[in-house]
């Protein structure tokens, strides 16, 4: 078969295509490195401040009509080792009174599924929350299971989109998009401040790419050198309902100690970190 000759314009064009074909593979991984380094930098910000943290928390649950339901807890939270590695978090119910002495506590692993418990004071019952519940509703609230300890970061591809401005505060906007399909979101945008890569914004995209949950860091404070999200807010946007969460009496560094968080504890709440 005679062969055909390429002239030397063609060959050009043809090499150049190449080039950018290559150099957007590159750029393409290059944004995915940043991606998670970026999100790896906000999980420490947001999750990992210092060896350990107690804070009471107040959560407004509000209906479209405005109807408010009120949570008062008292969270506390340990770190294992080094930063992004394991943790242990203890959750005790003060109010209301269909909920007071309710407990939950969270053995957080970095590279396998979580270990959460709930007691139910009401059935002297100790309950395990399956993995494929960690993306159902959190006493009620709009906050997941998983909001609450948070997610592994390998869970998720991240893609560097974009720098942004947000309110004034200069930001890195990243796509998080889960890889197995187990959440009922498709992926999440997440605003991540470059000034101390705490999460300012995050919207989620459920399953269609529809815009459906929005998370916001509504007020923040610098608390024992540790800035810290005190006020945020998840709002549903398909129903309309939305939760506020208040922190105070915010600690960090209080020495708390391993055996809390143990089953005996969810039954037998450390009265000393609580009250």
């Amino acid at each position: 078969m005679k062969g055909y000759l390429i002239s030397r314009p063609m060959l050009r064009i043809v090499k150049a295509v190449c080039l950018i074909i290559m150099l957007s593979g590159f750029v393409a991984i290059a944004y995915a490195q940043e991606g998670r380094e970026i999100m790896k930098k906000s999980e420490r910000a947001f999750l990992y401040a210092g060896k350990d943290f107690k804070v009471r928390v107040t959560m407004k649950l509000i209906s479209s009509s405005g109807k408010t339901r009120l949570r008062e807890l008292t969270m506390l939270r340990k770190n294992s080792g080094a930063s992004g590695g394991e943790q242990k978090y203890f959750i005790y119910f003060h109010r209301p009174a269909d909920v007071k002495g309710m407990t939950f506590m969270v053995y957080k692993y970095p590279d396998r599924d979580d270990d959460r418990w709930l007691f139910i004071p009401a059935l002297n019952m100790v309950r395990r929350v399956a993995a494929q519940d960690r993306a159902s509703s959190f006493v009620g609230s709009d906050f997941t299971y998983e909001d609450i300890s948070g997610r592994d970061i390998d869970e998720d591809r991240h893609e560097l989109l974009r720098e942004d401005n947000l309110n004034g505060e200069e930001c890195f906007v990243v796509k998080s998009t889960p890889v197995n399909a187990d959440m009922p979101y498709s992926y999440r945008l997440s605003w991540i401040s470059k000034k101390n890569y705490l999460p300012l914004k995050i919207e989620y995209y459920d399953l269609s790419g529809i815009l459906y949950k929005v998370f916001t860091a509504d007020e923040i404070k610098d608390i024992d050198g540790f800035p810290t999200v005190v006020k945020r807010t998840m709002k549903n946007l398909q129903s309309g309902h939305r939760t506020e969460v208040t922190f105070r009496d915010v600690q960090y560094n209080v020495n708390l100690k391993e055996r809390i968080f143990s089953e005996r504890y969810l039954r037998r709440p450390p009265r000393e970190y609580i009250k």
